[in-house]
Parts: structure tokens; sequence; C-alpha cells
């Protein structure tokens, strides 16, 4: 379980984030992958940027054998992606069927991959019409995940989803994703719930009775409450199209943070077959004009932050940020 979002202030400079639902943690951490970090890649990639050419990237994550695994993040060029659970339908190519002529991406990899080499994206839907995401672990240890992902800049937002038949981009004008099903399902689902509004009911006469609102918020009477993904996906949607547009940076991590604050998790609502509890484990929030990551954690809500001029990245290797 997962939600991510993204939308634009009034200057139309970029704010993208998400909640990680999970049972348990992995030791993740805010990670700065600087732009000459000598990464291994799962396979060579013709034509691939150089390290001199390289974006630097910042999210959070874990680092396996100087591999950064993001989990979210986004570059100093502005542009983001996030891994959210898609355990039913993601599909990767086999990795002992590699294409030759294709770019040959592991799933662990993908995210940083796209953040390290691209800058927006029309560059990154170029590079997909080429791209195939295979199966290959970063270690026996570390089992593939099985996501899809959300990727933003100033302009919008795409969804990438590895599907039975082929890698599948998703135009989101919507700005939101979430888990189970495939993004087209939850599109044509919010059809369903095109009657919300925030505005407060007007009084109505039935016969001759006179009813009146209890008060505001009865508009968005039908909202789904609960915290699968379609319920989540819904609400998102709606609270983060009708949130009005911010012109600060603080008002928008603000903005973020409530948004996604609305489809958190609490422990006990979400349980698992073995009794454990999904919760909101984090919630992160990317601004791309001040390239700032943002974080809070369940048992610690303070908003932490990471401006990437606070750190020095003239270094070789992904190293764990300290909070500015």
């Amino acid at each position: 379980m997962c939600t991510g979002i993204r939308f634009t202030d009034t200057a139309g400079s970029m704010y993208f984030g998400r909640n990680l639902d999970w049972t348990q943690g992995y030791g993740e951490r805010v990670v700065v992958t600087p732009p000459a970090a000598q990464v291994p890649a799962a396979f060579r990639h013709p034509g691939d940027l150089d390290t001199q050419h390289a974006h630097t990237v910042i999210g959070m994550g874990i680092i396996v054998e100087g591999i950064p695994l993001y989990f979210d993040c986004g570059n100093d060029a502005g542009l983001a992606v996030a891994g959210l659970n898609f355990p039913q339908s993601a599909h990767y190519a086999d990795p002992a069927a590699v294409q030759p002529d294709a770019i040959n991406v592991a799933a662990y990899e993908f995210p940083f991959w796209i953040a390290r080499n691209f800058a927006t994206l029309d560059e990154v839907r170029q590079a997909l019409a080429q791209t195939v995401v295979v199966a290959k672990p970063v270690s026996p240890q570390l089992p593939v995940a099985k996501l899809h992902w959300l990727i933003g800049d100033a302009t919008g937002s795409i969804v990438v989803e590895c599907l039975e038949e082929g890698l599948r981009v998703w135009e989101n004008d919507v700005d939101v994703l979430t888990n189970e099903p495939n993004f087209g399902w939850h599109r044509q689902n919010i059809r369903n719930y095109l009657m919300l509004s925030g505005a407060e009911p007007a009084a109505t006469t039935w016969d001759r009775a006179q009813l009146a609102p209890f008060g505001s918020g009865m508009g968005l009477q039908g909202m789904p409450g609960d915290y699968s993904g379609p319920a989540r996906f819904v609400k998102a949607a709606f609270v983060n199209s009708h949130y009005p547009a911010q012109s600060e940076e603080g008002a928008n991590v603000t903005r973020l943070f409530r948004t996604l604050g609305s489809v958190a998790v609490p422990m006990g609502a979400a349980q698992m077959p073995d009794g454990s509890s999904e919760i909101t484990l984090y919630t992160s929030c990317f601004a791309a004009a001040s390239c700032t990551y943002y974080h809070a954690t369940y048992d610690d809500p303070q908003i932490r932050a990471y401006p990437l001029s606070a750190y020095n990245l003239s270094g070789v290797e992904p190293f764990v940020a300290q909070a500015a």
C-alpha cells in the first residue's frame, strides 16, 4: 500500500511526494548520489549519460553494495519518481531473455536510472519507448519487488506499468497513483465519484419538510473511507485537485503533507493475514525549485528538510544525508 501525488504551485514549480505504507521498514534513510558516483549497473546501456552529465539524485532508500535503491527520489533538474506496490499485475521481463536492441533496466534500479539520466518527462517518454524492465534481483537476499512508478516534472506526470502485454506508459491527468488495479482502471473508476463536492450542499424541500445540511463537508457523502488502493486513489485525487494553489514553499510542503495525511494509514486499520498492521511508515516531499527533500515518519511526525545545496556533491559514492 502506498500513495503518490504531484502538483505545482502558483509559479508552476513542482512538488512531488508519497506515503510508503508497509508492515516494516528496511532501514531506509535519505540518500544522496552525487553526479560523479560510480554506481554499478545491472546491464550496459548504450548511449547512457556518463558521470560528467549525470544528475544529482536525492531520495529515500537504502544502499546495497554501493548501489542506491531508491523508494522515491528527485534530481537537480526537477524530475521525480516513486515506486509503489503493484504485486498482482506487475510482469517484468525474464532476465534470461534480455533484449540486445533494447535498454534493459533492472526493476531495482529503475527509479535511480530515471532520476540520474533524465531531466524532463519528454526525455523519459522517448527512452521508455526502447526500455525493458527486467526481473533481476540486486542480490539473492533481496527478491524483486513488483512495482509500478509515478514520474513527474513541472509539466505533468506519467505512470509506468509493466503488464503482461508489455510496458505501458499512461498519461496521468490526475497526478495520483496508489496500488492495484492498473492505472487505467483507477482513472475510469473516479468517474463514479464526479458528484463529490467540497461545497456545502444547499437546503432543499421534501414535500413540506425543510431539510438543511448539518454543516460543511456533507458534499463529500459517498467518498470511500477505507484504505484500499481504489479508495485511497479517489480520496487523494479529490483532495489534490481541490486544494487551492499555494505560492510559498512552506505552504506547498504543508499542502503535500496534509493531502497525503488524508490517506495515511494508522496502526490497526489495515491488518495482514499474519496479524501485522500496515502503517504509513513515512511521508516524503520533493520540492523541485529548491531541490529540497522533506520527510516525516510514523513515530516522528516532525518534517525534516534535506536541501541538496547543503551537501558536498563532489564525491564518487552515494551517501546518507543528515537533515539540515
